[in-house]
């Protein structure tokens, strides 16, 4: 039992990464990274070509690592819904789309002659979130290029088999015909107000309305010209309280707590752990603020002291997906570890 061992595969549409995953040890090593083979790569290639050309790389990497890993079983973290039986319905960021559905993980066991998992990067990740001691329901949001949630409760991800379930990114906030942009097309989505790109761009506007304002902020001392402004920049002036930033970023943060009030009213989760690039970059300002606007806006039921004790940073690093794969399927099959 001490040397079962997974591979664990974080597949994004920028990154594709395996890992070792030790169960007695419960951490990831042998972390390798590549850029994943899909449209980013290959822009112009049909939805189909491009499906054929990640499968193709995922098997072939997961192969070698499973032979240098010694694994038992292959699990992946995918950024897309996913059914219960492990067929990919879309994956804008990784093969663009619409396209056939995929079914990933009958072929790939086909291929590695192994059990494989395929599940939806952030249900993976919720699994490094779960404390067998603590049986209180929870909800994992990420708030990076884009904004995504699974809930956790009485032992598994709120999902329906389809995969439906834990996109809080394309809630509509905002129905007016000229609302923001949202990266699926739509507009209005929380997603396209409350991420990190979301955030960038609510920073840009607030520059271009007021030039006088953003002169005067410390966003300005990096990026005279606001169409340079990076989020390097807008996480450094938010960490330091910048006024300016502050009042950009808050929209998306209202958008954000709105959101998360709705999920406490209809289903009383009363945990709120946050991930993602954006979120963690900010750090314990990003909590604060999301925390000052719930206690404004008010969660039905409970005291300003409760609300302050329902949001909470995650892991300051970005191995949650592979992290909680390994745990997932560590949990789900038993059977595949050495006796």
């Amino acid at each position: 039992m001490s040397d079962a061992a997974f591979t664990v595969i974080d597949l994004g549409g920028t990154t594709l990464r395996t890992a070792r995953y030790g169960v007695s040890e419960d951490a990831v090593t042998d972390v390798r990274r590549v850029p994943t083979d899909g449209i980013a790569a290959h822009p112009d290639l049909p939805v189909a070509q491009l499906q054929a050309r990640v499968l193709d790389q995922v098997a072939a990497l997961a192969a070698e690592a499973v032979e240098r890993h010694g694994s038992s079983a292959v699990a992946i973290a995918f950024a897309g819904p996913v059914t219960a039986d492990g067929r990919a319905l879309a994956a804008p960021t990784v093969w663009g789309g619409p396209g056939e559905q995929l079914p990933v993980r009958r072929q790939l066991e086909e291929r590695l002659g192994l059990p494989v998992v395929v599940v939806n990067d952030l249900t993976a990740a919720v699994w490094r979130y779960v404390d067998p001691a603590d049986e209180r329901p929870f909800c994992l949001i990420t708030v990076s290029s884009g904004i995504g949630n699974k809930v956790f409760r009485h032992g598994e991800v709120l999902l329906d088999t389809e995969g439906h379930g834990g996109e809080l990114g394309h809630w509509t906030v905002d129905p007016s015909p000229d609302a923001a942009p949202c990266d699926c097309g739509g507009r209005g989505h929380l997603g396209a107000l409350a991420s990190g790109r979301g955030a960038l761009a609510a920073a840009r506007r607030a520059a271009r309305a007021d030039p006088d304002g953003y002169a005067r902020s410390a966003l300005a001392a990096t990026a005279p010209d606001p169409e340079q402004l990076d989020n390097h920049a807008l996480v450094a002036a938010l960490r330091t309280g910048d006024a300016f930033a502050t009042d950009a970023l808050r929209p998306g943060i209202t958008a954000l707590a709105s959101a998360i009030t709705a999920v406490f009213t209809a289903i009383g989760i009363r945990r709120y752990v946050l991930i993602g690039g954006f979120a963690l970059a900010v750090g314990p300002r990003y909590a604060e603020l999301l925390t000052a606007e719930l206690e404004r806006l008010g969660c039905f039921g409970l005291t300003p002291e409760e609300i302050r004790d329902t949001v909470v940073l995650g892991a300051a690093d970005d191995d949650s997906g592979l992290i909680g794969a390994g745990r997932l399927l560590a949990a789900r099959r038993p059977a595949a570890l050495p006796v």
